[in-house]
């Protein structure tokens, strides 16, 4: 998976098409993304002891292939490739203008 913790990302279909936010959790075994204000569903919290129970708006998962990375500047979508630079490390770039993201 291409995507990690604080990349900025715009949802692509679904309900929530059009939204952008961070990714705030990776899971990547299920390959599903938490992003922030994206996909928000109720949780019905039980109440137990001094808790009288509640219903609380949360954010659920989405699935990795239902987002997209956005360029800084021009805000367009992005499609990401990681290359290597001097055969050293990983850099996260852009796949046609060769742009690094992070």
């Amino acid at each position: 998976m291409k995507l990690k913790v604080g990349d900025k990302v715009v949802v692509i279909t679904g309900k929530d098409r059009g939204k952008e936010g961070k990714i705030t959790t990776v899971l990547r075994d299920e390959n599903r993304v938490v992003v922030e204000g994206v996909n928000i569903v109720k949780k019905h919290i039980k109440p137990a002891g001094q808790n009288p129970g509640s219903i609380v708006d949360r954010e659920a998962s989405v699935h990795a292939s239902n987002v997209k990375c956005v360029e800084s500047k021009p805000k367009a979508k992005a499609k990401v490739e990681h290359t290597t630079e001097k055969k050293v490390s990983k850099v996260k770039t852009v796949k046609k203008s060769s742009k690094k993201i992070d």
